[in-house]
């Protein structure tokens, strides 16, 4: 009875033994993956993006193009073994306050890489977490210098502030044949502020004057701003302001008999945009990372996604109108992929050490980073609006020299 005793205590103490060893699935898989309900094995992504505030119709469409890619490609092959891939979603409610506890979430959640996020703000505010847990972070469309500046850990696949409020001086002097530039944004917003300073810089380079201004946070009445433009004869209005202020704008500028144009950045390439000037005389312009058209296979494949899925129908403002950072959100999950395989590994010290070599050409162009972790991209969209039929249109694509 005793040697049976024995023996089943042994035998017990081989399962333990067995069970803690496979427990970290060895190695470097201990972080950033975890074994699914089935056996499988899992690597999780961080989703930096906001799905709230200001940003939030911004981060969702973001987020929608990485949603898109996930379900169009769910695993990844890591160092010879099939991984699942997960998305793991931390709202940073488009708010310098709440993006360090958003960034610690998801470094809670043992994730082995970090796409985002939609405003260059949040990022800046959460790249210390980042750092500090080791993590890479790869950001979709911050196009603020500072977010890669004097770091290792943050990346990105977007143009950047400079070249891209370059651009639009040039445009704005070269083809709309402006002199007088009104620039407007809110205070302390480091996108808009930041935007408004390199156009500036360029339009006056070009022989121009500007005029800048600046709007408390919350504003709701823009008439004052625009009626000081139209009085100061501006002939442009540039103002590189998020989605829910420059819907107030157009608005509001329909009223007013205004006949110069709007310029937008990035951020007013949005189906909400479009609605705003539906069935009015509004100008606009704007510069972009993608327009529709530019892949037919990406164009039709997404928007069957969006209209099968009434979710993501919402969280694409209610049309299947294909935003430029969906199609960014969709390149940045396959470069995160990428990453991974170049890593052959989930852990997110080697992730983020294989990050600089690694190169994918996206339905948005060709990625590729440079020493500061900034993509390699010298072009820009630019379009304007249809507003008799309410959608965008593409004018041309524009480097910033010319």
């Amino acid at each position: 009875m005793k040697k049976a005793i024995a023996l089943v205590l042994a035998l017990v103490m081989v399962f333990a033994l067995c069970a803690c060893g496979n427990s970290n699935s060895g190695g470097n898989d201990a972080q950033g993956s975890a074994p699914a309900a089935s056996g499988d094995k899992v690597v999780r992504i961080g989703v930096f993006e906001p799905a709230s505030g200001d940003s939030g119709a911004g981060g969702k469409k973001e987020t929608l193009g990485m949603q898109y890619a996930n379900s169009e490609t769910p695993t990844v092959e890591i160092g010879g073994e099939t991984y699942n891939v997960e998305l793991v979603y931390a709202d940073n409610g488009s708010s310098t306050d709440k993006a360090v506890s958003a960034a610690s979430q998801l470094v809670s959640q043992n994730v082995a890489l970090v796409l985002g996020s939609y405003g260059s703000g949040v990022s800046i505010a959460a790249s210390d977490t980042f750092k500090d847990a080791g993590l890479a972070a790869v950001g979709v469309t911050c196009t603020n210098p500072q977010v890669t500046a004097g770091n290792d850990h943050y990346f990105r696949i977007c143009f950047l502030d400079p070249f891209q409020g370059t651009v639009l001086a040039n445009y704005a002097a070269n083809e709309l044949n402006a002199t007088k530039a009104y620039c407007l944004g809110e205070v302390g917003n480091e996108y808009d502020q930041g935007l408004v300073a390199y156009f500036k810089q360029a339009f006056e380079a070009a022989g121009g004057t500007v005029i800048t201004d600046s709007f408390p946070t919350n504003n709701s009445d823009f008439s004052s701003y625009i009626n000081k433009a139209k009085n100061e004869g501006a002939e442009v209005f540039f103002a590189p302001v998020s989605i829910a202020y420059s819907t107030q704008i157009v608005s509001q500028a329909a009223s007013l008999n205004v006949d110069f144009p709007f310029l937008g950045s990035d951020t007013w390439d949005d189906n909400m945009v479009l609605q705003a000037a539906a069935g009015t005389n509004v100008q606009v312009f704007v510069t972009t990372f993608y327009a529709e058209g530019g892949n037919p296979t990406f164009d039709e494949g997404i928007k069957a996604y969006i209209n099968s899925n009434s979710d993501a129908k919402t969280a694409n403002g209610g049309d299947d109108t294909i935003s430029a950072v969906t199609a960014m959100g969709y390149d940045a999950y396959y470069v995160a992929l990428e990453a991974l395989k170049a890593a052959g590994s989930t852990d997110p010290e080697a992730v983020k050490a294989a990050l600089p070599g690694v190169t994918y050409s996206g339905v948005s162009g060709d990625i590729s980073f440079d020493a500061t972790g900034d993509a390699i991209r010298d072009t820009a969209y630019i379009k304007t609006i249809n507003t008799a039929d309410s959608v965008w249109e593409f004018v041309t694509q524009q480097k910033a020299g010319e």
